[in-house]
């Protein structure tokens, strides 16, 4: 069996510098793709995960759970607060606009999420060795201070930008090239319109 990925950033690695173009203090970080489940605004079921960039490499975000995120009768599914946490931890990618990959999630549920309730999350950058970037997050029910419900730590892996496109569907595609302001973050040199 080979070894397992660490979610923990080892010794000695440190917190990448912010771009200086990532989203500004406090303003949303924006959805990567409207029908994202995780953060598209155009999903009809979708988690609708709404983020804001801090001032270092954190950022805090939240969102609703509904009738739609439901596993066990009104409570939130673990398989989609883990969905959540991937997403928010994803969104640091912003901060520092590099396109990444998940290669390990950890998820640690310590309360339930009753439906209704809203997932407050923080998330941050908790170091960077090469092409491997490690965050971590909480969330907590129902205000920023509110009970801790949920812990998360993963291992995202730097990917050239080539990695989403291959295998983008043409509708996206044509998207983005009607809109390359969504993908200039990840590469200042990536050219959409070739």
């Amino acid at each position: 069996m080979s070894r397992v990925a660490s979610t923990t950033a080892p010794e000695g690695a440190l917190v990448p510098p912010r771009h200086p173009k990532a989203p500004g203090i406090g303003t949303k970080i924006p959805s990567h793709f409207g029908h994202c489940f995780g953060c598209g605004d155009l999903h009809p079921t979708g988690l609708h995960l709404v983020a804001h960039a801090g001032e270092g490499a954190n950022l805090t975000a939240e969102f609703t759970v509904t009738h739609d995120h439901q596993g066990a009768p009104g409570l939130a599914h673990g398989g989609l607060l883990s969905l959540a946490f991937d997403e928010a931890l994803g969104k640091l990618m912003w901060l520092i606009r590099s396109p990444a990959v998940t290669a390990r999630l950890e998820t640690d549920f310590l309360k339930p999420v009753p439906m209704g309730s809203t997932l407050h999350i923080t998330a941050e950058i908790s170091g960077q060795v090469g092409r491997k970037v490690y965050t971590r997050a909480e969330g907590r029910l129902n205000a920023p201070d509110g009970p801790l419900a949920v812990r998360a730590a993963a291992l995202f892996v730097v990917v050239p930008m080539s990695h989403f496109l291959e295998n983008a569907p043409e509708e996206y595609l044509k998207h983005v090239r009607a809109h390359p302001e969504l993908l200039a973050f990840v590469d200042p040199d990536f050219e959409i319109n070739p």
